[in-house]
């Protein structure tokens, strides 16, 4: 059932809490941590304290007294291996095959290739939308990608990202979803960031991508209507939404997010890939869905799925970085633009 403009997207809010307490039970972040950022999204300490009540403790840090069977929350991920796709391109097939251990990916801010700076642009209600511009060198024109963050904002790791796709040839466009806030520089407690996120009203951050693009289209240095996307995380949900909303989107590339109400995939013009890692059962459980709801549709959609991959597997900035994985991913990312966007 769809929600008012104004509401919440409620299934971007759960992901992010079940996000959340995943990483507290794996021991990937503290108890205190894991509360004050779900705190954040379900309005406050009381209702975090007790999502973090029903759920088992990391096994480190479990009492020797406690009961050893607790129900399980609402909120809680959930875990449907029993679901994992087994249509085409499974997980044993897709391994990359060349990539070596380490680097290669990342672009410098002083690239002799590139154009890279922070920008502001006209978005809704007389708001103006912080971004990161990266284009190549030269007058081109050139075909766009937006670049949508993760929970955590408009990271270093989402600008060196936005200038990989400009040193492939295209501008760059990654929005910064916390202007209202003053961006992310302005805020000082990152524990903030996943609810200021969360509690966005549904269209707002589809709308600010949308802006982006009436932005990019004035500008000479920019191919008209031929626009792609790409989103990591909480950001691969935000593209999936993108997705069903932006008609013009040529082609879009989530990376493991949450995908997006079954009924809005009727709505989707551009042709997806999606990105998926093997043991990130909680979000690649969902892929065999997708799939299911893009063929029916008669959607163009292919979806990857990494062997001994995780949740952010692309993120070199973070301890779930998987450099096979992240490269061949980063690859096919390319080509898929490559052939739906530019052509």
């Amino acid at each position: 059932m769809s929600q008012p403009n104004n509401a919440r997207d409620e299934s971007l809010a759960q992901y992010l809490v079940d996000e959340f307490v995943e990483d507290y039970q794996e021991g990937k972040m503290s108890r205190r941590d894991a509360l004050k950022r779900i705190a954040g999204i379900v309005g406050g300490l009381a209702v975090a304290e007790s999502i973090l009540a029903a759920c088992a403790p990391p096994p480190t840090l479990a009492p020797t007294t406690a009961p050893t069977a607790m129900p399980a929350p609402t909120t809680a991920p959930t875990v449907a291996a029993t679901v994992a796709p087994t249509t085409a391109a499974p997980a044993a097939t897709i391994a990359p095959t060349a990539a070596p251990a380490t680097g290669g990916l990342n672009v410098s801010e002083n690239d002799p290739a590139i154009e890279a700076k922070m920008i502001q642009y006209p978005g809704q209600g007389g708001v103006n939308i912080i971004a990161y511009l990266a284009k190549p060198k030269g007058d081109g024109p050139f075909a766009a990608i937006l670049v949508c963050h993760e929970n955590r904002g408009l990271t270093d790791h989402i600008k060196d990202v936005t200038r990989r796709v400009a040193k492939a040839g295209y501008v760059g466009l990654g929005v910064d979803l916390l202007s209202r806030q003053g961006g992310l520089d302005k805020i000082t407690d990152q524990a903030q960031v996943p609810g200021l996120l969360a509690n966005a009203p549904q269209t707002q951050n589809v709308q600010d991508f949308k802006d982006g693009m009436t932005y990019l289209n004035t500008q000479a240095f920019v191919s008209k209507g031929k626009f792609g996307m790409v989103g990591f995380c909480f950001g691969g949900g935000v593209t999936w939404r993108a997705a069903t909303g932006i008609p013009e989107l040529k082609a879009a590339v989530p990376y493991y997010g949450p995908i997006p109400p079954i009924e809005d995939v009727s709505k989707i013009s551009a042709a997806v890939l999606a990105m998926y890692g093997e043991t990130d059962t909680r979000i690649t459980s969902s892929a065999a869905t997708i799939e299911e709801a893009m063929k029916k549709n008669n959607k163009t959609f292919e979806k990857m799925i990494y062997a001994k991959a995780g949740h952010a597997f692309n993120n070199d900035t973070g301890a779930a970085y998987n450099a096979d994985a992240a490269k061949d991913a980063w690859a096919k990312t390319l080509a898929w633009f490559d052939k739906y966007v530019k052509a």
